[in-house]
């Protein structure tokens, strides 16, 4: 099996990891945990280099095993217990390229998608912050079209329901997609 180079993969852990980051804190609301869910996604890349051919592929590998790693992080013990959460935000600007400008904004969307389930968060994650269609979520999560579809409009209705009126305008913007805004 084929071994990446050193230059080559820190040249990929380096032009991605800003995005999977945002990416891992939009699922489990942590700066710490997001940190280390991209570090595991990596390393799950580096021992899967000679399977994974394209940039599509290892762009495509990375978000898949981010994601599962998260949901499977949120399955474990650990996470039922109450954790204090890392809130200092170390990069605000890093945020702006993801449609959110306002701290009090970012905050209360973030809140309202820790508050969904993990599928629903997912699909809405890699839907609206990520800017995959439909047929790219599905692949990218291994389930139905139809399964997006339904995922998507019931956390959408549940993010309606959760967002405070005077957020529900600019969370409803936030989660359109970037393509939808232009």
């Amino acid at each position: 099996m084929r071994r990446p180079d050193d230059s080559e993969f820190t040249t990929l852990v380096t032009a991605r990891s800003l995005a999977l980051r945002r990416m891992a804190y939009l699922m489990c609301g942590d700066w710490d945990q997001a940190e280390d869910l991209v570090q595991v996604a990596f390393i799950k890349l580096h021992s899967a280099w000679g399977r994974v051919r394209t940039d599509q592929g290892v762009d495509a590998y990375l978000r898949t095993t981010l994601l599962r790693a998260c949901i499977d992080e949120r399955r474990r013990a650990h996470w039922r217990r109450e954790r204090p959460s890392s809130d200092a935000m170390p990069d605000i600007a890093a945020l702006h390229d993801s449609g959110v400008t306002r701290v009090s904004e970012r905050e209360v969307v973030v809140a309202a998608l820790r508050r969904l389930p993990p599928g629903q968060r997912a699909v809405l994650i890699l839907r609206f912050f990520d800017d995959q269609d439909v047929q790219a979520t599905a692949r990218l999560l291994g389930i139905a079209t139809g399964t997006v579809k339904s995922q998507t409009a019931r956390g959408l209705a549940a993010m309606r329901s959760i967002l405070p009126d005077p957020a529900r305008a600019g969370g409803e913007e936030l989660l359109t997609t970037k393509k939808e805004r232009s």
